[in-house]
């Protein structure tokens, strides 16, 4: 089998040594790294995909589901049509 390009494999004892070193080189490089434990692949150190955060616009599209009359006044009693509580 085949190691895909860009792939580093690394010894169990030299990860275990510097598993630092190679957590930063994934995390400023993208870089990839195969552990193996007496020549057999065990772990894969890959970095995460993150999602980017979502724009405040639009985020919410698509989650009213069905607004037939959105103009029409909403049934409710408000604070401010009852009397007394003027200001």
């Amino acid at each position: 089998m085949d190691k895909p390009s860009g792939q580093k494999r690394v010894g169990a004892a030299d990860f275990k040594a510097r598993c630092l070193e190679y957590i930063d080189q994934v995390k400023e490089t993208r870089a990839e790294y195969i552990v193996t434990r007496h020549g057999e692949p065990v772990a894969r150190l890959v970095p995460i995909e993150t999602n980017k955060p979502a724009s405040f616009i639009g985020c919410m599209r698509g989650t009213v589901l069905s607004f037939d009359r959105p103009f029409d006044p909403v049934p409710a009693v408000w604070s401010i049509d009852q009397p007394g509580d003027e200001l």
